[in-house]
């Protein structure tokens, strides 16, 4: 009898279990997955032509299986982003996140959900424009993503509940019926994916911004799932990362049936964004029901992320600096409307300087996080991690102020050398190089002292004493 009903509970536990990661995993695909990534995978079919394959799946790359690294790499660090970024040191713990926290918040990422939303679906469906009808939209769409994140602790559930299955429906019936009604005629590769598709995919992918938005949602879902019940440990680890690869593989899903869209809808070449070829394959597949249905897709997306960037964000800002998590999610709330309401243009305009200068360091720390547990029974990093951090900062720094015009004369010979740096990925060969000298570094060295108390167990690992 009580072996039964001993069974009976581990039943209902699993199965609670399994629910929570289903629905969070729900939640973090729709907090990735926002406009940016809606528009993206269709233009790169139409630019990449008869590569389709080798540049979605560079995309992919940087689009999908990188932010399921990066939330990886956060829990079995076990440590939020400042935790893990202040192993390069104190400068780069305490610039890189806020530098990160704000690009995906209300300096670029959280009000291009607003600007997007009103160019890409509000203006198209009902003609208005402007600065004053973008004011009113704007406080309107905000008011409504501050209102759902105003309890982080029920934002997962919100999301992965009732948002997300809403927005998957949507966006089906468009790439089913798109499908359904148009055969493949893909065109003569642009300039750029005609010599590189693949690489040229993996920079597209960059412009998601989801491996930096992932170092600040694990976090999130880390917290949820605790918050549910999963003990910290070993099931708390597996929770996050079934989670991760679930929400990595309805992305990579869904950017493989837009990027067909793109491929397949008539006359590709006389689009030159992914917002109109999608508003027209909806018109063309389903008249005005499906401009509707493409509105409420672009809406339901840009809302989603807005959400889960105002928790993210002001998550973070509470833990770090005086004032609480409610005044920090008003006051980027706020700072977002204002910059939204300026319109797209201007969000670009503000962030893309950066975005070029986060993604080399933020690519960096991922994979040496990923790596250290490799060596963990023979060294911890320190090296390892300060050089090529450090090298990917200073790197991308001289690439930035040659993007803005700042001495370019004079920093181009300082970059132009390295392999790859025609397509955009200069950096990785010193990184890898900055990353191989300070590993053998480590080796060389005296296995670091433990921190006070900490005991090593036998197997190298850290537990507390």
């Amino acid at each position: 009898m009580g072996s039964t009903a001993a069974q009976a509970d581990t039943s209902t536990k699993t199965q609670g279990s399994t629910t929570a990661i289903v629905v969070t995993a729900l939640a973090l695909f729709s907090m990735f997955f926002g406009a940016g990534n809606l528009i993206f995978p269709p233009m790169i079919a139409v630019q990449a032509g008869d590569n389709f394959w080798p540049a979605i799946l560079g995309f992919l790359g940087t689009g999908a299986l990188l932010p399921l690294l990066a939330v990886i790499a956060i829990v079995l660090s076990g440590a939020n982003v400042r935790d893990l970024a202040q192993r390069a040191g104190t400068v780069f713990g305490v610039v890189f996140p806020i530098l990160a926290y704000l690009s995906i918040g209300a300096f670029y990422a959280l009000p291009r959900t607003g600007a997007v939303s009103m160019e890409t679906a509000i203006t198209p469906l009902f003609g208005v424009e402007g600065i004053v009808a973008s004011a009113i939209f704007n406080i309107i769409f905000f008011g409504i993503a501050l209102a759902l994140s105003w309890n982080p602790n029920t934002i997962m559930e919100k999301l992965g509940k009732f948002l997300t299955p809403a927005l998957l429906i949507l966006l089906v019936v468009m790439i089913v019926v798109a499908l359904t009604k148009w055969t493949a005629s893909p065109s003569e590769p642009a300039e750029e994916f005609a010599a590189r598709p693949f690489t040229e995919g993996l920079l597209q992918g960059y412009l998601t911004m989801d491996s930096i938005a992932a170092l600040a949602f694990s976090i999130v879902v880390i917290s949820t799932l605790r918050f549910r019940g999963f003990q910290e440990g070993p099931a708390l680890v597996r929770g996050t990362i079934y989670a991760g690869a679930g929400a990595g593989l309805l992305l990579a899903l869904i950017y493989l049936g837009l990027g067909t869209v793109g491929r397949i809808i008539p006359n590709p070449a006389q689009y030159d964004n992914g917002a109109a070829l999608l508003s027209d394959a909806s018109n063309l597949t389903l008249g005005t029901a499906g401009q509707i249905i493409f509105a409420l897709i672009v809406l339901l997306a840009c809302m989603t992320t807005a959400v889960g960037l105002i928790t993210a964000t002001a998550e973070y800002f509470s833990e770090q600096f005086p004032g609480s998590y409610k005044t920090w999610a008003i006051i980027f709330t706020i700072m977002s409307t204002l910059i939204a309401t300026q319109g797209l243009e201007f969000v670009m305009a503000i962030a893309a300087p950066v975005i070029g200068f986060l993604y080399p360091p933020a690519i960096a720390l991922i994979f040496v996080t990923l790596i250290e547990p490799l060596f963990r029974s023979r060294t911890r990093f320190t090296w390892a991690f300060f050089l090529p951090i450090w090298v990917a900062v200073i790197w991308s720094a001289i690439e930035t102020a040659i993007s803005l015009g700042w001495a370019a004369d004079v920093l181009t010979p300082l970059v132009a050398w390295a392999p790859l740096q025609d397509a955009g990925l200069g950096w990785v060969v010193p990184v890898a190089v900055a990353f191989v000298i300070g590993l053998a570094i480590d080796l060389a060295r005296p296995k670091a002292p433990l921190k006070l108390g900490t005991v090593e167990t036998v197997e190298g690992e850290h537990v507390n004493a």
